[in-house]
């Protein structure tokens, strides 16, 4: 039977298999299927969880199009340490079965004041906060995005910008952190409505409102660079 297989870097390839051992095969490449997309500029920081829901958090951001994964160790985070290669072997498997070419980068955990000063100054960073002054999170990522240029197409927004996305932990960021992230030039603060939600349902439904107002699933917004 072919198998697609894929690099990251040359776009996906139908191979067969041309040799098979006990403990390797060959396979010779047939023909491409698909180009090379391109990855969105998108970060994604997050307060490390414990194992089974890490995983679940780490498969559901590359569904969602992250293209950067960074632990961040706050002060109210309960996980003790992070096994980055469980991350990484996370990061392949929802790749090979969602069918995204592009693998999001596994950065090692960082503190949270590092984390924040390593991100560039053009970088727009939203994070959850329940104390958002717009209720509504919609609005709020509305409110920064580009106008289009004139004479393009209704609903086109100008030229995507590189984002972060941060998760803090169930506890909560401290005040100290909090009075960190809005002073930051370039911050968004969202809430994500009425109900208490677990670490990793909020990852799920932050990326989703970002990518549906920010990012690549908006109309006539692509990647960017950088």
């Amino acid at each position: 039977d072919p198998v697609l297989v894929f690099n990251g870097r040359d776009g996906e390839w139908r191979a067969e298999l041309a040799e098979a051992g006990r403990r390797s095969m060959a396979l010779a490449v047939v023909a491409t299927t698909r180009p090379q997309t391109p990855a969105a500029d998108l970060h994604y920081l997050f307060a490390p969880l414990k194992r089974a829901r890490l995983d679940y958090l780490v498969q559901k951001a590359v569904e969602m199009g992250a293209s950067r994964l960074v632990p961040v160790v706050t002060r109210h985070t309960q996980a003790e340490r992070v096994n980055t290669e469980r991350m990484r072997a996370n990061v392949i498997e929802a790749a090979e079965q969602c069918g995204v070419l592009a693998l999001p980068d596994v950065a090692e955990p960082v503190a949270f004041d590092k984390a924040l000063a390593g991100l560039a100054p053009e970088r727009l960073l939203v994070f959850c906060d329940e104390d958002a002054p717009v209720v509504d999170p919609v609005a709020a990522l509305a409110a920064i995005r580009s106008p289009a240029p004139a004479g393009t197409a209704p609903g086109a927004t100008g030229g995507a910008r590189p984002l972060a996305v941060l998760i803090g932990p169930e506890g909560g960021f401290s005040d100290n952190e909090r009075a960190l992230l809005i002073d930051r030039p370039g911050v968004v603060r969202i809430a994500l409505g009425p109900r208490i939600l677990r670490a990793d349902t909020a990852a799920v439904a932050a990326l989703a409102l970002v990518q549906a107002v920010l990012g690549d699933w908006g109309a006539g917004v692509g990647p960017s660079a950088g």
